[in-house]
């Protein structure tokens, strides 16, 4: 599903319709659980890692031409870690125009990018000290040589507590003691107070000493703009009015030289990309549902490219006030919410399973998963009625809402308005179920704009359905089940939590024996389950139709795409 995403997660907005007249019937009743984990199609799951970009090597590419892609949020924050920027499409183009320390294979495994690092490793355990050797030819875009000032801005911003900085996520940069300059001007080092298991994902990207500085610069001076970068791209212009960003190779990079002579990307809703795709105008999108999949499928110079990516689906409830400040009301929503019949909507008619997930922190074909769902995994409505009983939330009549106290049970059920068919159908379907066991459900359309600094920052929703992609780093998933403190909510917008959550999450970021790691990780998904955090729904499919002749671009399976590669086949 396509929409905008925060830190790789992709919030709801975007997709097709599906008719609901054959689902809305089969969720009156029970469905016997399915195992977590098994497809609801008959399409088989893809396997881990596996990728369909169309691989070419440069020799078989045109040099220039154009790739235009959608984005379904005009970008107003090109600062990553500040907590307005942490979408998906920031990290996108930010991933272009400033440096990527590491990127990601297929499977996930990070791999140092030559173009800014010559080595990068672990030279001490007590503590843990990384040196990075960088490239000397590194230059930012005003003439500066990329060094360790840099790194130590990055971290001051990120990792001292601060909280003039308006930042999502401190895990990593926290665990920090000192950022130095190692034996000459292109060698840092940056030293740890205690281990930290997956140190490659920080410092990606990374940001100029010179636009992280003070708290104005890291909180407004990338509004609308990245005054210095360091990549492949820089922009080459910017249209408020059209929505629409177009990035040209920068002649200052050093690096091997991209194959496009431009990436353009434009703002539009679910619906228009769709026919803009078949109409010639842009050049990928997404198809990840039955109806857009068959509109797709044999349209003309037309590629459907399909793969397994982290990608899941689930319903954030809201636990600082109101009746879901109650656990017991929150594992009353899982129990009357029929996963297997929601996984059945979304999987019908692709060509790739869509297994239901019962893990927070791995893919169901990823190892380390382990289904910690149990009892709560289960759709048993007559639990849920029981369990809102023993609350004290009682019907006023047969199939009226519950009321307790003369408070009626009622939840704000948040939606962008740039939210797809497919996430309003499934909103529906799940204010439905929850009718049956007397939960009024109302459904609130907002702004796009709006969305996250308005609502999802400030903890002002009941529900909200949403995708969280691309987190192989178990760590970076921290920040959503932390503990909110000194009046930081890091990304735990629904600010559900627990001591003995955030002690095993502690725990499982400063452990480098993977294994244990893994236990850890897992030992937490329990609680988290327990807790009634959120409903975790299914593992989505990728499915994207791409222009025919498009290389090197599509589903690159748990990695990253690599934009200087992209190009046409001559």
């Amino acid at each position: 599903m396509t929409g905008f995403r925060i830190r790789g997660r992709r919030w709801w907005p975007a997709l097709v319709w599906i008719a609901l007249c054959a689902v809305l019937g089969g969720c009156t009743g029970a469905h016997g659980r399915a195992a977590s984990g098994t497809s609801s199609s008959s399409a088989a799951v893809p396997a881990y890692g596996r990728t369909d970009v169309n691989p070419r090597p440069a020799s078989e590419l045109k040099q220039g031409g154009t790739l235009t892609l959608p984005i379904y949020q005009w970008l107003t924050q090109f600062n990553y870690y500040q907590a307005d920027g942490t979408l998906d499409d920031v990290f996108t183009v930010v991933s272009m125009l400033e440096p990527r320390l590491f990127t990601r294979d297929a499977e996930g495994a990070p791999q140092r990018v030559p173009d800014y690092l010559r080595s990068a490793s672990v030279n001490s355990t007590t503590p843990q000290t990384v040196t990075y050797r960088l490239n000397p030819e590194a230059k930012w875009s005003d003439g500066k040589p990329l060094g360790w000032r840099d790194f130590a801005a990055q971290w001051r911003a990120l990792g001292r507590g601060d909280a003039r900085y308006r930042i999502a996520d401190p895990s990593g940069y926290e665990d920090i003691a000192s950022v130095r300059q190692g034996a000459d001007a292109h060698e840092v080092k940056v030293t740890f107070k205690r281990p930290f298991a997956e140190w490659q994902r920080l410092f990606t990207p990374l940001y100029p000493a010179a636009g992280f500085g003070n708290p104005a610069e890291f909180n407004t001076g990338w509004q609308g703009k990245a005054p210095i970068t360091a990549g492949a791209f820089r922009i080459g212009s910017l249209d408020d009015t059209g929505q629409t960003l177009t990035l040209v190779p920068d002649p200052a990079w050093w690096g091997t030289r991209p194959r496009l002579d431009r990436v353009v990307l434009r703002t539009l809703d679910p619906t228009t990309a769709v026919q803009a795709f078949l109409n010639g105008e842009i050049d990928a999108v997404n198809a990840a549902s039955a109806d857009v999949y068959d509109r797709l499928k044999h349209a003309g110079d037309t590629d459907i490219r399909t793969g397994s990516a982290w990608d899941d689906v689930q319903v954030a409830l809201n636990g600082a006030a109101g009746p879901l400040a109650d656990v017991q009301v929150r594992r009353a929503l899982l129990r009357a919410i029929d996963r297997h019949a929601l996984a059945e909507v979304a999987g019908t008619g692709l060509p790739v399973g869509v297994p239901l997930l019962g893990n927070h922190f791995f893919m169901t074909n990823q190892p380390g998963y382990a289904d910690n769902s149990a009892s709560l995994g289960t759709y048993d409505p007559m639990a849920a009625e029981r369990i809102l009983d023993q609350q004290g939330w009682h019907r006023t009549g047969a199939g009226g809402t519950r009321n307790k106290n003369g408070q009626e049970l009622r939840l704000r059920f948040v939606l962008s308005q740039s939210t797809n068919r497919l996430g309003l159908d499934l909103s529906q379907l799940i204010q439905q179920m929850l009718q049956r066991v007397g939960i009024a459900v109302e459904i609130q359309k907002v702004p796009a704009d709006d969305y996250l600094p308005k609502y999802l920052n400030r903890g002002n929703f009941d529900l909200a359905i949403f995708r969280f992609t691309g987190l192989t780093y178990p760590s970076t998933l921290y920040p959503v089940y932390r503990r909110p403190s000194d009046g930081r909510f890091y990304e735990n917008y629904g600010r559900i939590s627990s001591p003995e959550i955030d002690a095993l999450l502690g725990r499982a970021v400063h452990t480098l024996d993977a294994g244990r790691r893994d236990q850890l990780y897992n030992q937490a998904d329990r609680l988290i389950w327990q807790l009634g955090h959120d409903v975790l729904l299914y593992q989505r499919p990728q499915v994207l139709a791409v222009r025919k002749g498009l290389a090197n671009y599509g589903v690159p399976g748990l990695g990253d795409i690599d934009f200087t590669a992209v190009g046409w086949q001559r």
